[in-house]
């Protein structure tokens, strides 16, 4: 689990490096950041989106209970951490680095984890867990810096804002191809997966540009806060309501999976688009990658001993377990060797 852990996080801190690096040796100039900031928020991380709702193979998945699961704590921990801002004493902008923080995700290191972990089964359910997450998160976030954002719309405003949001819309157009288990146009499909590929490193690239040191002393409370409830409020409200909805046990491990992950490059662009603390989000998103390494597996290794129903299940099941796989090999060679002495 460890070593999965790692061998997902690692490209996303060297990315992160090297974007800094860019920004302080090479590709200086500003407008080059902002401008490749606009092109991540408006096409890449929309093709994104767009492309994997789209296509997401649900096969024979608890889709609802594992959808109300992640649905219902998101939302719950994003509702407590709104409630909870005054304690933080944090300036508007900067409680909008610390909510994006505390509620989105990296999905390509869920996926990466989900698949080393359960194969092509494991995909599948991290593709359910994108299409419940990715719209209920990016809903709230669009909320969140309409109330908290430097620009402060009335309700008109805040409708407009939703209902143009391109990550609103992607999601959207996502999730109704599915529903209508439409296919994309040949020619379309790929052109959306390569432009969703480049979402991610181009994001992490403007990430690192984005790091300002001289203000880490500054992020310390905002990173404690958002990492506290990103590694481990999150995932204990998200194994509640597992429970309470009767997920099976390889399904609840891969929803808490998602929720425990370390916040994602979208909320650094978000950030910068929308009117919030770009630098603080930049560094929550550097800080919670480098956590994320110890974090997610410590938060697997607590979730994975509780007996639960059955793999990939919605409700108890009578059929037997499966056996482990060196003790159907030994059962084998033993009627093997027996059938050889007859």
């Amino acid at each position: 689990m460890i070593a999965l852990t790692v061998e997902a996080l690692i490209p996303v801190v060297l990315l992160i490096a090297l974007g800094h690096a860019l920004r302080r040796s090479m590709l200086t100039a500003e407008g080059f950041w902002s401008e490749a900031e606009r092109l991540s928020y408006h096409v890449l991380l929309p093709a994104l989106f767009l492309h994997s709702l789209a296509t997401a193979d649900t096969g024979d998945l608890p889709v609802r209970a594992l959808a109300a699961t992640l649905v219902t704590s998101t939302v719950a921990v994003a509702a407590l951490v709104v409630a909870l801002r005054p304690l933080t004493r944090l300036k508007d902008d900067s409680f909008t680095s610390v909510f994006q923080g505390s509620v989105r995700f990296n999905n390509y290191i869920g996926v990466t984890i989900a698949a080393g972990l359960y194969g092509t089964q494991g995909v599948a359910v991290a593709a359910v867990c994108n299409a419940a997450i990715v719209p209920t998160v990016n809903v709230l976030c669009v909320l969140v810096f309409a109330r908290f954002g430097s620009a402060r719309p009335r309700l008109t405003g805040i409708l407009r804002q939703l209902a143009t949001n391109p990550l609103i819309l992607a999601c959207a157009g996502g999730i109704l191809l599915q529903a209508l288990d439409a296919r994309l146009p040949p020619g379309i499909e790929p052109a959306l997966q390569a432009l969703g590929a480049a979402s991610m490193p181009l994001g992490l690239l403007c990430i690192g540009a984005a790091l300002r040191f001289g203000a880490a002393r500054s992020w310390a409370v905002p990173i404690v806060t958002s990492s506290s409830v990103k590694f481990a409020l999150m995932p204990a409200v998200t194994y509640l309501a597992a429970r309470t909805f009767g997920l099976g046990s390889d399904a609840l491990i891969v929803a808490v999976l998602f929720q425990a992950l370390p916040t994602a490059s979208s909320s650094y662009i978000m950030a910068r688009q929308l009117g919030g603390d770009a630098p603080l989000m930049a560094g929550i998103t550097a800080t919670q990658t480098l956590l994320g390494i110890a974090a997610v597996p410590l938060v697997l290794a607590l979730v994975r001993p509780s007996p639960c129903p059955r793999a990939f299940g919605s409700a108890p099941s009578s059929a037997p377990l499966r056996q482990p796989r060196f003790v159907r090999w030994r059962r084998t060679a033993s009627v093997l060797a027996q059938r050889a002495r007859q």
